[in-house]
């Protein structure tokens, strides 16, 4: 079973996402990039994680730059999930090294799972 992190300050977000994917995926929960990059960086590592771009601390762009310097982490698929739904935001997040890019609030549940398992195909 694929394992699952989800990065996300706010709670009732990081809820709806966990109950979306629990029934398909092992989901574990961060609610700062701290929390996440100590867990991660000291084994718990997942086979995607999905990073709010607006967290408190250290935000999700910062978080993603210290995955893709570590060695051991760097290959984690990265789902971009951010408020941010202007023209070129999609773009500007893929250039920052996100593997995708999902706008909230997320209103096609089905097309965000089709974008996860896209990102977790050939992982297997």
């Amino acid at each position: 079973m694929f394992k699952i992190a989800i990065v996300e300050d706010a709670e009732d977000n990081r809820e709806l996402l966990y109950y979306v994917l629990v029934d398909e995926f092992k989901v574990i929960r961060y609610s700062t990039g701290e929390e996440a990059l100590q867990n991660l960086t000291n084994g718990n590592i997942p086979d995607l994680i999905i990073l709010d771009i607006w967290l408190t601390g250290i935000d999700g762009l910062e978080v993603l730059r210290q995955l893709r310097d570590n060695e051991r982490l760097r290959h984690i698929p990265g789902l971009a999930l951010t408020a941010n739904a202007m023209t070129g935001d999609r773009e500007k997040y893929l250039r920052a090294g996100f593997d995708e890019y999902v706008s909230k609030p997320i209103v096609n549940i089905d097309e965000f799972l089709t974008t996860v398992r896209r990102l977790l195909n050939g992982k297997s």
